[in-house]
């Protein structure tokens, strides 16, 4: 990784591409779309935006737990089940790309497609079969464009802020300088742990509390020792700010509202207080994933992974004791679109 001094300022790594051929004229000819797809381990998410003032506004977006990486800590491959899902998911997006008029895209891919010994043929078969071309980024990169989309959200202060995304196969920090007109990358670190390969790696159902319990206290064992080395430079401040975003941030931000369904107008920004996010995510590790699926904004789709999500967040607020969490739904397609649109910070 290397001193925070020695780093290269962010760049793409490869160029963004002409979206798929447009068809014929239509409602959004004549406005400039822009396209950004995130392929996680977990999920799959496109948003498609048009400029607006110094942001965007959101024309179309979508997102679907595809769960590409599943088996991938033990087998070392994509396996042929995720890689099916996926490409599913990848052809509503292709559709989408082109009933929009798209000017310009890019599709990156994570983690998953970083480990896996499959991952380059699975790039080029989805774009023989979809028309989407996904560029397999850096964590570096990874890292530095979820704070570009989502440090909006960092609290007003003089010192640093941290800012994390807890992704499905690993988990992005990154100490971020927000004293100038720009936020400016200080130092960052990429665990290998994210909720799916963490919860592979440490499966937290038992027949009893404190079965769970001592899988809890493992994934929180596990992420530490992961976190350690970013964890003994990070700097002493006066105010510790911390914005996390990632499904395991906001899932746990509905539950602390005590929403009956997601709501991203009422959790995109939202401030928690720690010590609330922490009962939340010591409560959920006691309960089994029959009980976790009951809770709303969780279901069946996360009762699975939450856990691991929680061990990790935990372990992160254990590390930047911020009094406050500040939540954010966005993150690197968010990032994408900036870079698209021309802004080039952090």
């Amino acid at each position: 990784m290397g001193d925070a001094s020695t780093r290269q300022p962010y760049r793409q790594d490869r160029p963004a591409r002409p979206a798929p051929p447009r068809p014929p004229r239509g409602r959004w000819s004549d406005a400039r779309i822009y396209a950004a797809l995130d392929l996680g381990t977990n999920n799959c998410r496109l948003l498609i935006a048009r400029p607006q003032g110094s942001g965007f506004a959101v024309v179309d977006a979508f997102s679907r737990i595809v769960r590409l990486g599943e088996g991938l800590a033990g087998s070392g491959r994509l396996s042929d089940a995720a890689i099916d899902r996926t490409l599913a998911a990848l052809r509503v997006c292709a559709d989408k790309l082109k009933r929009r008029n798209v000017l310009l895209s890019r599709a990156v891919a994570t983690e998953a497609c970083r480990r896996a010994a499959n991952g380059a043929e699975f790039i080029a078969r989805a774009h023989e079969e979809t028309g989407i071309r996904l560029d397999i980024i850096t964590a570096e990169e990874e890292a530095r464009l979820a704070v570009l989309g989502c440090h909006a959200l960092i609290e007003p202060g003089g010192d640093p802020a941290l800012v994390f995304d807890i992704g499905g196969g690993s988990t992005e920090l990154v100490l971020v300088d927000t004293a100038g007109p720009h936020p400016r990358v200080l130092d960052w670190h990429s665990a290998p742990w994210g909720v799916v390969s963490l919860a592979e790696q440490v499966a937290d159902e038992a027949d009893d509390a404190e079965g769970r319990e001592r899988a809890y206290a493992r994934m929180r064992s596990v992420v530490t020792a992961a976190m350690a080395p970013f964890a003994a430079r990070l700097p002493m401040v006066a105010r510790p700010r911390l914005l996390g975003t990632s499904g395991t941030v906001t899932t746990l931000g509905s539950v602390h509202l005590g929403l009956d369904h997601y709501d991203r107008a009422q959790v995109d920004g939202m401030i928690a207080p720690a010590e609330a996010m922490r009962a939340i995510s010591r409560s959920l590790s006691h309960q089994s994933v029959a009980e976790r699926a009951m809770v709303a904004c969780i279901g069946t789709e996360r009762a699975d992974l939450v856990v691991a999500g929680c061990a990790i967040l935990e372990t992160i607020m254990d590390m930047w004791p911020a009094e406050r969490l500040g939540i954010a739904d966005r993150g690197i397609r968010e990032g994408i679109l900036r870079c698209l649109m021309g802004e080039r910070r952090p």
